[in-house]
């Protein structure tokens, strides 16, 4: 079975591309590689041993992706295709709205020509805004959200709910990320951020190795023990599985997932467990808060677990050790 992943050369779709494979689906990409680069697609090929069908596309291309649609006739879609810095999103909504949100009506306008069965999407738990209470759940109250970001993965979900709720012969699974990090334990695929990185384990790994000066913690003065934010950090690798799972389950009516550990870890927490785990030290400084930061959130994923059999089999240090394999390893490539 075809499954096209849309933005599937980025972190979390190069993952899910080798479980699909590894689970005997056949994923179709497309990726503009705006958060990617070409060489990926040669590493999914090595670990999975199989040639993988793939077109260097924009999604917002309709006319090239009708095409593609077309020629590959797809029963699934897992779309991933979206910008993701909660703090680029400040600084330019516009192109947030645009890539996340307008992109995502064009695809839904054209799938609804084919005969689509399921549709995966990637959400966030930004959706949740500033929770009153931790960890969240499924049921908890959605919050303004803090950024642009959050506010297209809203709009999105309500898109996609809506636009579902009559389409009885397709399925809907939303998965709410909460911090993807980790890499592929052979260290051929893992986080590539373009220029400065924005999520916080690319910025230990790049000052450890020494692309980076000193690690800026943004904020030390949040409501949480150590004063800096509490975030629940989730393997990419166990990510990817839930996405799967997702499609096998094919759970009817449409159905919404907390994906994360389900633990909270602050960031002085994560720093130290990666220097523990890799025996090391990385320099660091406190700077201010940065915009569209909320000082706590991790995952109540007991839903996912009970309804698609997922558990999460990578602890944190597992995930600190992989992305140090990954980051020593990305100069060969």
């Amino acid at each position: 079975m075809k499954i096209l992943l849309t933005g599937g050369a980025g972190f979390i779709g190069s993952h899910t591309a080798v479980e699909l494979v590894n689970n005997g689906y056949e994923p179709v990409i497309i990726d503009d590689f705006r958060n990617s680069k070409p060489f990926i697609l040669k590493n999914i090929e090595t670990v999975t041993g199989k040639k993988i069908i793939s077109y260097a596309e924009d999604l917002g291309n309709n006319a090239k992706l009708r095409e593609i649609i077309e020629k590959e006739k797809p029963l699934g879609i897992i779309h991933f295709a979206a910008d993701k810095a909660v703090n680029e999103s400040v600084l330019n909504p516009i192109k947030y709205y645009k890539n996340n949100v307008v992109n995502l009506i064009k695809l839904v306008e054209i799938i609804d020509e084919y005969n689509i069965k399921s549709f995966v999407f990637s959400s966030s738990c930004t959706v949740y805004g500033t929770p009153e209470h931790t960890p969240v759940s499924e049921e908890s109250d959605i919050k303004p959200a803090f950024s642009p970001y959050g506010f297209t993965k809203q709009f999105g979900e309500q898109i996609l709910v809506d636009y579902f709720k009559n389409k009885n012969k397709s399925s809907l699974t939303i998965l709410r990320y909460f911090n993807p990090i980790g890499a592929h334990p052979s260290a051929l695929l893992g986080e590539l951020p373009i220029g400065v990185p924005s999520n916080l384990i690319p910025f230990i790994t790049q000052s450890a190795i020494g692309k980076r000066g000193p690690l800026t913690i943004h904020g030390n003065d949040y409501s949480t023990p150590d004063g800096t934010c509490i975030r629940d950090y989730i393997h990419v690798v166990d990510l990817a599985t839930a996405h799967v799972l997702a499609l096998k389950k094919q759970i009817k009516p449409n159905r919404i997932y907390n994906v994360g550990l389900g633990k909270g870890f602050s960031v002085l927490e994560v720093l130290k467990s990666f220097e523990k785990a890799n025996s090391l030290k990385v320099n660091f400084q406190f700077g201010p808060r940065r915009s569209g930061d909320i000082p706590e959130i991790y995952a109540n994923n007991n839903l996912i677990k009970k309804e698609l059999g997922w558990s999460p089999k990578y602890s944190l240090e597992n995930c600190l050790e992989h992305s140090w394999f990954w980051e020593q390893n990305l100069e060969k490539f």
